[in-house]
This record gives structure tokens, C-alpha cells and sequence, in this order.
């Protein structure tokens, strides 16, 4: 958390504000988040302006004329646009101060976000260059799902929250996606067929589009850029619904520990 929905969220909600303004100043409160900001982001970003703003997998990249600033959210990490004049609060650590007047805040409690530069070609950025496709553009399909999961021994749920296979299916979307398609979150990758894999990909977009339009899920920390929750939460089959009676046929939602993390399936509905 947050995941791809919620920096998608922030990023649409960012970028009428930030695009096309030039940078007055940079305010750094707390260096020390996941990695290091970097203390000459001031001399750099000063009098640059905000040519383009997108997303890659987690991570919220803004382009200048001169450089690319990578941000990621991490756990607990939210964006705000602000008046200038307003008061920093604690955990704020990071300001991006336009000259009309306005700011980016970073909030961080936990402190594991990022906040990077990097100059040339930003797709090159080792955190970037070996990502997977994107779940929302047309090159992630059934067919490739089916083609990159063959001779896979890992469980479908861990291949989907694979970087290196699709970016940005976060443990939240990966089950609900796995509800919706009738897959049960064990089953090996491998031996899913052409037929499902397709319905998979299908599920995925239609998980991610969803929670999108609901401005995401606001479990913890998170607000959008407006201060706002998301409210996908609400619309959640299976997470965090251990011992619930399932939406569809009213058996007991089952829970169990996958890489670490928590996963919800129904043991009726998936198989």
C-alpha cells in the first residue's frame, strides 16, 4: 500500500496542477527515506518546469527539461497540492514549491517512500528497466500471461505480484482479481490453461479499473492528492474478509500466508 490504483489516483489528480509550472523551490525536512533524497535537488529543480507527468508500475515519475524526479509512495507515503504559506505537519518531508504559488508535499510516516533524480533516459533507471508490462496497456494479454507463466512452479498469486512479469498487481488487486476470475490463489502458474489465463488478464484490468474509478482503497494512510479516501475498500469480495460469508454463495471467506502476505480466496468459488 499504496498500489497501482492509489498512485494512479494521485497522479490524475496531480498532474493539471504540476504540469507546465515552473519550480521555485525545494524543501527538504527529512532526507531519510527508503534511499537518501538527494541534497542537490534544490540547485537542480529551481527555475526547471514540469514538462510531463506519468506512472511506471509504483512509481509517479515527473520530467523536466533537464532530468526526471522518480517518486514512490512506499507504505505510508501520500501527495498533496497545497498553498505555499501552509505549515508543514509532522512527517511531511519533502516540498515542491511552483511559482504560482502552490506546492507538492510529500507525507511519509513510515518513511519507506522515495523520492530520486535521474538525468537521461529514465526507463534506463535500475529500478525501472527490468519492470514487466503494464496491466492496463494493450501488450498484457491472456496470451501472454499463458506464455510467460508456462514451466512456472510459483503460485498464480505470487506470479501476478511479479514485477518482472506485470507490474503493479499489489497483494489487494491479486486477490480480488483471482476472486473474480475463479482461481484459487495456491494453484501453480503453470498449470493454468490458455482459457484462464485469459479470464485472468480480463480480471485484472477490470479489478484495476474499478478500484481506479473508486479513487483507490484507503485501508491506512492513504489520501489522495485532494485529502480525500479512496472507497474501494468497500467493494472488496475476499480481502480481508477472512471468516466472512462470501458475496456469492455465502461460504466462509478462507485466509492463508503466500510470500509473507496474507491471501483471501473462497474455497466454493475458486478452484
Amino acid at each position: 500500500m499504496p498500489e497501482l490504483p492509489e498512485v494512479e489516483t494521485t497522479l490524475r489528480g496531480l498532474a493539471p496542477h504540476l504540469t507546465g509550472q515552473q519550480v521555485s523551490d525545494v524543501v527538504i525536512r527529512n532526507p531519510r527515506l527508503r534511499w537518501p533524497i538527494p541534497s542537490s535537488l534544490p540547485a537542480l529543480l529551481r527555475g526547471q518546469t514540469i514538462r510531463r507527468m506519468w506512472r511506471r508500475a509504483k512509481y509517479l515519475l515527473i520530467a523536466f527539461d533537464r532530468g526526471t524526479l522518480i517518486l514512490h509512495l512506499g507504505m505510508s507515503g501520500s501527495l498533496r497540492i497545497l498553498g505555499s504559506s501552509t505549515p508543514p505537519l509532522p512527517h511531511e518531508h519533502f516540498d515542491l514549491v511552483l511559482r504560482n504559488g502552490a506546492l507538492m508535499r510529500l507525507r511519509d510516516p513510515r518513511r519507506f517512500g522515495a523520492v530520486l533524480w535521474h538525468e537521461g533516459d529514465v526507463a534506463l533507471h535500475p529500478l525501472l528497466a527490468a519492470l514487466g508490462p503494464e496491466p492496463l496497456e494493450k501488450d498484457f494479454t491472456g496470451e501472454y500471461l499463458y506464455t510467460a507463466t508456462r514451466k512456472r512452479k510459483a503460485a498464480i498469486k505470487l506470479a501476478i505480484m511479479d514485477n518482472h512479469l506485470v507490474v503493479g498487481v499489489g497483494n489487494i488487486y491479486a486477490n480480488e482479481a483471482l476472486f473474480r476470475a475463479g482461481i484459487k490463489p495456491q494453484l501453480a502458474a503453470g498449470k493454468l490453461s490458455r482459457e484462464r489465463c485469459t479470464l485472468l488478464g480480463k480480471t485484472i484490468k477490470e479489478v484495476l479499473r474499478a478500484a481506479i474509478r473508486k479513487g483507490g482503497s484507503s485501508l491506512r494512510d492513504y489520501v489522495g492528492s485532494d485529502g480525500k479516501q479512496g472507497y474501494f475498500q468497500q467493494a472488496y469480495f475476499v480481502y480481508g474478509r477472512s471468516g466472512e460469508p462470501c458475496r456469492r454463495c455465502g461460504t466462509p471467506i478462507k485466509q492463508l500466508r503466500q510470500g509473507q502476505r496474507a491471501s483471501f480466496y473462497c474455497p466454493q468459488c475458486q478452484h
